[in-house]
């Protein structure tokens, strides 16, 4: 990079940095690092909540998957239809089950509605899940670095995992939530920025020799049973469901930020926010590939710079070798951005679940120390976590598959039990011994392991949706053939929903059938 593409990336990481600092002189306690003391706003929270999941790794993965992975395409899209069902389920249940009590871990709330052992099973499982695909983030972003600047990988990987690392251990949640308003913003400047280079790239170019099926994004052919058509619209629709409410409304990374709002409304507001400003910077990224496809059907020097690498290296290769100074600083700011945006949440969501679902337990004495040295114990344990997830990066470095599908793999092992055991405890009243909800989400668990090894023509996406019935189905059955009683604070589970949250609802599944009308309209250009 040039000496202006540098001041750019310098810049940014020192105001990320800055930021940090000054929301960390004015915390107090461990409500202030951890969920801003429930002052976050609707809109700042949903534009958090999107940074967060339009990563470094969807920037990288998803171009990539569209115009140079085999089998790929827009049919990666289908995948965001899922997405407002899902929030559905966030904003009518999820969300005014977890306000209804005082705390900052969504485990904590396991624990008062089954007991110990639950709590402390979840929770450990989402400290290793969690930290596993937070290494994995910050691979894809190594990728770019490495490519750009020419440093090894794992020099690269260390560099951004201490800008990380300095801002969000010092600032807590709320630098997580500033920085990633600020890194949303430069992360679609950037990607605009990077379509028009492509276009100005392609200019006077008219014969295009692409695969138009790639251009398909509707895939009702087959259900991805057997027949190893992992991105058909079945599973994609139906296992994304399960993914993404398990993934916006029971990890720990993303629930601290519902948590941290100023009301239940505000929460509920903010994941509508969040599915909006989601699917635009989707379809952004989309363009992005679409662009980058025409490219690769007339210019012969990428598609030879691309033919002995993974597809993933397409967006740092055009990066190297096409974007010019000055504008490489700004991409390279926002792909820097959007990785910062991923890792921020998880160690301090990591963190969190270390102090109040580990130690907290383990050692009771915490109580009675003063609010100065649990906040200081709050960063080193951030601290920790940036450690740990850097050394998972560095093991994942060797990675062949593409980015996006192993972070979206690990998950859907996962996802579908873990969703059930909250399910279960939100919708249902009566009493389940807590080592039925263990053996389910256990069962579920397994059940997806024998899928991936013995069933690998069956799409990983029906992992979501076969963990989930799994696990909920044992300890159904338990409670059919036992009378345990219910339970007596009906607090911790469904309630009456008031006509607001109802409205809500209502516009999400409008914004699921604009969705389908938008893709319909896409389709008709392409034809």
């Amino acid at each position: 990079m040039a000496i202006i593409d540098w001041i750019i990336v310098v810049a940014y990481s020192i105001c990320v940095i800055g930021i940090g600092y000054v929301i960390g002189k004015k915390q107090k306690n461990q409500a202030d690092y951890y969920i801003a003391s429930q002052k976050a706003s609707a809109w700042l929270t949903g534009s958090s909540l999107a940074a967060n999941q339009v990563s470094a790794i969807s920037l990288i993965g998803v171009p990539a998957f569209i115009a140079a992975k085999h089998n790929g395409g827009l049919t990666w899209l289908q995948y965001e239809l899922a997405l407002p069902l899902s929030m559905i389920v966030l904003v009518l249940f999820v969300i005014p089950a977890f306000r209804s009590y005082q705390g900052f871990s969504i485990y904590e709330w396991l624990h008062k509605r089954f007991g110990m052992q639950t709590r402390i099973v979840l929770a450990m499982v989402f400290l290793l899940s969690r930290s596993l695909a937070t290494g994995v983030a910050i691979v894809a972003t190594s990728y770019v670095v490495s490519v750009l600047i020419g440093l090894n990988i794992y020099i690269s990987i260390l560099s951004i995992s201490l800008i990380s690392l300095i801002y969000t251990s010092i600032g807590g949640i709320l630098a997580d939530i500033y920085t990633d308003v600020m890194q949303l913003a430069i992360l679609i400047f950037s990607t605009v920025l990077f379509c028009g280079v492509v276009i100005y790239t392609i200019n006077g170019h008219t014969a295009f020799h692409i695969d138009y099926h790639r251009l398909k994004i509707f895939n009702v052919a087959s259900f991805g049973i057997m027949d190893g058509n992992t991105f058909s619209l079945a599973p994609m629709l139906c296992g994304g469901f399960f993914l993404y409410i398990s993934y916006y409304g029971f990890d720990q990374s993303q629930a601290q930020r519902f948590l941290s709002c100023e009301s239940t409304n505000a929460a509920q507001r903010a994941v509508i926010i969040n599915t909006i400003v989601r699917f635009i910077i989707v379809l952004l990224y989309s363009l992005l590939g679409i662009l980058l496809l025409l490219l690769l059907s007339v210019d012969n020097r990428l598609q030879l710079i691309l033919s002995n690498q993974q597809p993933d290296m397409l967006i740092p290769t055009f990066i190297k070798h096409y974007i010019p100074a000055g504008l490489k600083g700004v991409v390279v700011s926002g792909i820097l951005a959007a990785s910062m945006s991923s890792m921020d949440s998880a160690i301090n969501s990591l963190s969190a679940i270390t102090y109040n679902d580990a130690l907290k337990i383990a050692c009771q004495k915490l109580a009675s120390i003063s609010d100065k040295v649990k906040l200081l114990l709050s960063r080193l344990l951030t601290v920790f976590w940036g450690i740990i997830t850097t050394l998972f990066a560095i093991i994942f470095a060797g990675s062949s598959e593409t980015v996006v599908e192993l972070v979206n793999k690990i998950g859907s092992l996962l996802y579908g039990p873990i969703c059930a055991v909250f399910i279960i405890g939100m919708i249902t009243k009566k009493k389940i011994h807590q080592f039925a909800i263990i053996g389910g989400f256990i069962t579920g668990i397994l059940i997806n392991v024998f899928i991936w090894q013995f069933l690998p023509s069956v799409s990983w996406m029906w992992w979501n949706a076969t963990g989930f019935i799994a696990a909920i189905v044992v300890p159904i059955i338990f409670s059919v053939f036992t009378d345990s009683g219910y339970i007596s604070d009906s607090s911790y589970n469904l309630k009456t929903i008031p006509k607001s949250a109802w409205f809500k609802a209502i516009v999400l599944g409008m914004w699921f059938m604009a969705i389908i009308g938008i893709f319909i309209i896409i389709e008709n250009v392409f034809q």
